[in-house]
């Protein structure tokens, strides 16, 4: 039995010292897995596509959740416009106007886009002296956030008399993950806003 001086031990030397023949079987099996593995390709299609999926799920929702919003922001303008051209040449006349029938008349004009009702629907209609006035006029906004409209009225002018009209909505942000970055509004909520400032027709002539 020969002596290992560097180790200070014998081993003895026979054919019986041989590794594990189940053990070894095992190794084997494992390796050529793994090896199989490797080159296998019949599922790579399935596992990037499971990587990617919501990444791109996200991306595809983030773009939907701008088109529509914008879309609603466009719907919202047209129907402030055209409303506002109905009270400058005199189709809606001043004795006439309450804020429930000029948030009426928009909200029949956006309903294609928003609830039923329209009920985070604000209007402000208001006439001023000058326009420098108008353009002084800011947005109130609650502790939240949210536009406060406690002050907002429906008064119009006359012919010739200058007035601003201001819609406000709180469009709901229907896709979580955009919410901190969309709203603006409060309770996860963003503000579309529309405006026009004009003079009155000499319509009564």
């Amino acid at each position: 039995m020969p002596w290992y001086a560097s180790i200070r031990h014998s081993f003895e030397m026979t054919t019986g010292k041989t590794i594990d023949s189940v053990r070894r079987g095992m190794l084997a099996r494992l390796a050529a897995c793994f090896r199989r593995f490797g080159r296998d390709r019949e599922g790579a299609t399935a596992i990037e596509f499971t990587l990617l999926a919501i990444p791109f799920s996200m991306l595809v929702f983030a773009i939907l959740e701008c088109c529509i919003s914008f879309a609603a922001q466009e719907v919202m303008a047209n129907a402030t416009d055209d409303v506002a051209r109905q009270i400058r040449t005199g189709q809606l006349l001043k004795a006439n106007i309450t804020k429930a029938s000029l948030k009426k008349a928009i909200c029949d004009r956006m309903e294609i886009m928003v609830a039923k009702g329209c009920p985070d629907l604000l209007v402000d209609l208001q006439k001023f002296t000058n326009f420098q006035d108008a353009a002084a006029v800011t947005i109130p906004r609650t502790s939240t956030g949210a536009v406060d409209g406690s002050g907002f009225v429906a008064e119009p002018g006359g012919p010739m008399e200058k007035n601003m009209l201001r819609v406000f909505y709180a469009w709901p942000v229907m896709t979580d993950f955009m919410a901190k970055a969309m709203q603006n509004a409060g309770d996860g909520k963003t503000l579309h806003f529309a405006s026009i400032t004009w003079q009155n027709e000499p319509f009564d002539n």
